[in-house]
């Protein structure tokens, strides 16, 4: 099967390179995706896949029935999102579209749904097992997951795997995480009420913008000296605003950020240890305040049997010096951890970066990735999702 596979995506490589040719140069915004879905749709449908469209808003669900009597299904996840980012790649193929690009590689992840499907839809014959492609919009604003879920896109589905590129990995190279692979991210909002009044008389105000430090300075020694350090926690104030004049003691202060952890209890209590602290400084300097603490996504946790198999199946493609077990997660979200809490699944990382030069990160103006890439991630899904039945039958 996977020679099958191989030849299958070999023949389709240049195909698939127009197709993510054609994203690129086309980018569309979070909850935006019409035109992305409507080209997914197409060429979805020409495989005789069934397409179901305005799932989650703008994304797209595609169903593959295998040739078994297996009722499960397994599901592919993909992202169709750009960012608000202005490219300066200066690629023919770059974005026509001024202020947004696909500076995240979900160009790439559609490609690599839209290059599985186009191979299984082939060797159908061969699933014992149904496979249900998602391409699901705004993952970048966390958004798309739940709306996917909520349209009832797990529905009926046992075990899911997903892809995102990663710049720090050679191309044609596979990364594996087991356990925790990225943070849960919530949102936080302070507000600060203190009182006004003349900048040379601090002694009968109550400082807002002072007070605000302390409760940041507070926050980030309180992490070091009560968190287990064991626990990774990032809290970020990226937002402060406050003050009318120069000489004028500010009485209100906003404040807003974001905060990352990677253990679930740790998670948790987040918002009760923050206000806590908060509470705290206030009270000591008679200020009053207000928390706004949104929870995000949660932290995406790989399935240990269907890490096992992506890790099996990509050791099967491409050898032991391509594929890499990574030692640390990262603490940015993923909102593929929405569909974890419907059904075990597992996320794997596919090196995009190119030899002999300098690879920018993931969300920067000049991002690019090696096309050779697209290659070793539809044969990864495709095997890994061919693997997946057979665990039933080992």
């Amino acid at each position: 099967m996977l020679s099958q596979i191989k030849d299958l995506a070999e023949n389709l490589f240049p195909r698939l390179i127009e197709i993510r040719r054609h994203l690129h140069s086309h980018p569309e915004l979070s909850g935006q995706e019409y035109q992305t879905a409507a080209y997914v749709a197409g060429v979805l449908s020409s495989c005789g896949i069934h397409v179901k469209e305005a799932v989650g808003k703008t994304g797209v669900v595609g169903n593959l029935e295998g040739n078994g009597t297996i009722s499960e299904i397994l599901a592919i996840r993909t992202d169709m999102d750009a960012l608000p980012i202005e490219e300066h790649t200066k690629l023919e193929f770059a974005s026509r579209k001024p202020g947004i690009m696909h500076a995240c590689g979900h160009d790439v992840h559609t490609t690599l749904g839209l290059g599985t499907a186009m191979i299984l839809s082939q060797l159908r014959e061969e699933l014992p097992g149904n496979i249900r492609f998602l391409f699901q919009p705004a993952e970048e604003i966390a958004q798309g997951a739940s709306w996917m879920v909520q349209d009832g896109a797990m529905r009926d589905v046992k075990a899911i795997f997903g892809v995102h590129v990663f710049p720090s990995l050679p191309a044609r190279s596979v990364g594996i995480r087991y356990g925790a692979l990225t943070a849960a991210a919530d949102d936080i909002e302070i507000f600060i009420q203190g009182e006004s009044g003349h900048g040379a008389r601090p002694h009968e105000a109550i400082d807002a913008i002072w007070i605000a430090s302390q409760v940041i300075t507070t926050l980030q020694q309180a992490i070091s000296r009560t968190q287990n350090p064991l626990r990774p926690l990032v809290l970020s104030i990226g937002q402060i605003n406050g003050g009318r004049a120069p000489n004028v003691i500010a009485d209100q202060v906003r404040m807003a950020g974001t905060v990352r952890s990677l253990h679930p209890d740790t998670h948790a209590n987040l918002p009760q240890w923050i206000e806590g602290i908060i509470s705290n400084v206030c009270n000591t300097y008679n200020a009053k305040y207000e928390m706004n603490y949104r929870r995000g996504v949660p932290s995406v946790q790989n399935d240990l049997l269907l890490t096992q198999i992506l890790e099996s199946a990509s050791r099967e493609a491409w050898g032991n010096d391509r594929v890499e077990i990574l030692p640390e997660p990262s603490l940015g979200a993923e909102d593929f951890a929405l569909y974890l809490q419907q059904a075990p699944g597992s996320m794997f990382r596919l090196g995009v970066g190119s030899p002999n030069k300098l690879n920018y990160p993931l969300h920067h103006p000049l991002f690019e990735v090696d096309e050779s890439a697209i290659l070793t991630g539809v044969v990864t899904l495709a095997y890994s999702a061919y693997k997946y039945w057979q665990k039933d039958n080992s």
